[in-house]
């Protein structure tokens, strides 16, 4: 993972080598040789991702200079989202997001939560099927709204379950458990939530240089303090990542780019299911990278 980046480009193996100091942890080593089950680790995959992220936008940076219009990213790819926009360090937002899988695990470990994704049903049928499978001791809710046909829903195992079943009596075509330490995005976090928001006032954040729309509300955010505080309310707030996108569209106007950054190419199809005309392109392997480089 980034191992083809870090050879050919000393601008992005600057940025793991800062990673490495900021988390005190050779995580560029688990990211180039592994383990998996090391990598996969919540602790370590987060600011793996950031890292990967971090260092193709070392890269290519230069290159949209001047011409970004907003940046956005998924859950943790928030933080990654501001760095782009000079908000946050690499080290300093991989120290926030490994901090940020610690206490996500933990929280996942006191209260065991559970995610499932629902595919081919309409986001309020979702909404509902949740509404209807919560109770006053167990709940569930739409953690991820992905694309206008595919949902996430995370919280009490028993009332994923219900809720699952619901979706499946509406007309979902499919309904998969995921594999996941906790229910993420969900009021299950919110142990989790006032230590990370003391290790956001803690973190060195400044305003971003162009917005950064945020997942909990798709809000474009302009000021470091209202950044820290929907970065602590993404960890119990639905990803609202369909409306996201479609302000990023509105913001970037007619022709604009969509530019991923970072490890594989989920976000350019989920945006294409959102924003059908949207232009983009992935920049993970050191290849898409040189080639986005090299063209005009």
């Amino acid at each position: 993972m980034g191992k083809d980046l870090a050879e050919r480009f000393p601008a992005a193996r600057a940025v793991f080598d800062a990673v490495d100091t900021g988390v005190g942890v050779a995580l560029s080593r688990i990211m180039f040789e592994g383990p998996d089950d090391e990598l996969t680790a919540t602790v370590n995959a987060q600011p793996a991702i950031l890292a990967h992220t971090a260092a193709v936008f070392a890269i290519v940076g230069e290159k949209v200079a001047g011409a970004v219009a907003a940046a956005a990213g998924h859950s943790l790819g928030e933080y990654s989202a501001y760095v782009t926009a000079g908000a946050l360090e690499a080290s300093d937002a991989a120290k926030l997001v490994r901090r940020r899988g610690e206490l996500m695990q933990k929280a996942g470990e006191e209260r065991p939560g559970t995610m499932a994704a629902v595919l081919g049903l309409a986001t309020k049928d979702v909404e509902a099927a949740c509404e209807a499978a919560s109770q006053q001791a167990s709940v569930a809710v739409a953690a991820n709204i992905n694309a206008p046909d595919q949902t996430v829903i995370s919280g009490d195992p028993e009332a994923v379950t219900r809720a699952g079943d619901l979706c499946k009596k509406r007309g979902a075509k499919r309904v998969i458990p995921l594999k996941v330490s906790g229910a993420f995005h969900s009021p299950l976090m919110g142990p989790a939530q006032n230590h990370l928001q003391l290790a956001l006032e803690r973190a060195a954040f400044r305003d971003p240089e162009f917005p950064v729309v945020a997942n909990a509300t798709a809000e474009a955010v302009k000021e470091a303090g209202r950044a820290r505080r929907l970065l602590s309310d993404q960890l119990t707030a639905t990803v609202r990542w369909v409306e996201c996108m479609q302000h990023a569209a509105r913001m970037g106007g007619e022709g604009a780019r969509f530019v991923e950054i970072g490890p594989g190419t989920v976000l350019a199809g989920l945006l294409k299911r959102i924003v059908p005309e949207a232009n983009v392109v992935s920049l993970g392997t050191a290849d898409e990278v040189t080639k986005f480089m090299e063209a005009a």
